[in-house]
């Protein structure tokens, strides 16, 4: 019983509980928006805004860390995602619907940004990788799991909608009390700073960031908006293509780390963002349903490589430094996030099309970012020019403070 009482296995169980809730609410999202409160493309995009704005404050995560344990917010934030999952099928209006999906992402974002923290502080540098991509991979079972459960609960059992989204939020309340009381209290291998930090030689992690969040909107808001609006798939279709969606990144994700770790983040950086630009061409173009579900699966496993940026961050970070970026880092990525959703909601109005066309102008952005990283990342060599010496102007480390910007 010992030897999985350790924290890998925390971090697993906790990878489980997540897409419980998460998937179950995105699976019938666009169904019950569309059907339930009667939404368009602008009152979507306003929810999507609204959605990313407890991402905006995640910075706010580092901020509890002065009364909290990483490990005991990552729980509470779990619990609190299960919450908001659970009571968002009783609020079938505009307002009820903007309200609990607040409540529901503020758990959910939070948890992201702890769990980012202990990722990067718990998994050796070597292994990094292919840990976070066994971490994917339970993720994408959990989600395979509830994209299954929400198929037979509303085409076998004929449950309302209601009823699934309180089912998959007491689902994942159950496994955050189970894993509070299972697993001890863990302590930092590293004291974390407990303050907002800013370093000028982590500017590019935060660059890639921030497009990778808006690069993403689109992909979370609009792709599977264009499979319901467009091609008029129902609840129980979209969730049969989230469980082929779930098993393909269940058998691939640990691959992907694996394959990161052979190739540098620079090369599997560049092939994601590569990726990235066709497919978004392509769903500009698609008119068959078929290749739009096989798009939707292929952006998927690309987003995986994103494990990159992070074990990027990992190898050229300070560790105490870990937990207050993480928080930073999420923020950064949901600067554009907050804004964009509500902005393409007006856009898709006028021309699905552009939507798709300006997200592949953005991965072609992130492609350009992605060649400044360089082969083999370490504190003080964060950044490569093509052709020119390493610009990076801040010593690594120097002083715990060093570069600080609180």
């Amino acid at each position: 019983m010992d030897r999985l009482r350790r924290p890998e296995m925390l971090l697993f169980f906790m990878a489980a509980a997540m897409p419980i809730s998460f998937g179950v609410w995105q699976a019938l999202l666009n169904n019950f928006a569309i059907e339930r409160a009667g939404f368009g493309g602008v009152e979507i995009g306003i929810l999507q805004s609204l959605r990313e704005i407890p991402g905006f404050l995640a910075f706010g995560a580092v901020l509890l860390l002065l009364l909290l344990r990483e490990q005991t917010l990552a729980l509470a934030s779990l619990m609190l995602l299960g919450v908001g999952t659970a009571v968002t099928g009783w609020f079938p209006s505009e307002i009820g619907l903007y309200c609990t999906t607040v409540l529901m992402s503020l758990g959910f974002h939070y948890y992201e940004t702890i769990n980012q923290s202990l990722s990067l502080q718990w998994f050796d540098k070597r292994e990094a990788p292919y840990r976070m991509g066994q971490m994917l991979a339970v993720g994408s079972f959990a989600a395979l799991l509830s994209f299954a459960m929400v198929w037979l609960t509303l085409e076998c059992l004929q449950l309302e909608m209601r009823s699934v989204y309180l089912l998959g939020g007491g689902i994942t309340m159950a496994i955050a009390a189970l894993c509070w009381l299972l697993f001890p209290h863990f302590p930092e291998r590293v004291e974390q700073h407990k303050k907002l930090i800013l370093r000028q030689r982590y500017w590019l992690y935060y660059a890639l960031t921030f497009m990778g969040g808006a690069r993403r909107q689109i992909f979370i808001v609009f792709a599977g908006f264009l499979m319901v609006e467009k091609f008029g798939f129902s609840a129980a279709e979209i969730s049969i293509m989230f469980l082929a969606n779930g098993a393909l990144n269940m058998v691939f994700a640990p691959r992907i780390g694996r394959l990161i770790g052979i190739w540098g983040e620079r090369k599997a950086l560049t092939l994601e963002y590569t990726g990235l630009i066709l497919v978004f061409c392509a769903y500009a173009l698609v008119t068959a349903p078929a290749v739009a579900v096989l798009l939707y699966i292929l952006d998927h496993l690309l987003f995986s490589m994103a494990i990159a940026q992070k074990s990027y961050f990992q190898k050229i970070a300070d560790p105490r430094d870990i937990a207050p970026t993480a928080g930073v880092a999420f923020s950064i990525n949901h600067v554009a996030a907050v804004l964009l959703p509500a902005l393409y909601g007006a856009l898709w109005i006028w021309s699905p099309a552009a939507v798709f066309l300006t997200g592949a102008a953005l991965a072609g952005v992130s492609l350009a970012l992605a060649r400044l990283v360089p082969n083999s990342p370490e504190p003080g060599h964060e950044t490569e020019w093509p052709g020119m010496p390493d610009l990076t102007s801040e010593p690594p480390c120097s002083t715990p403070e060093a570069g600080d910007r609180s």
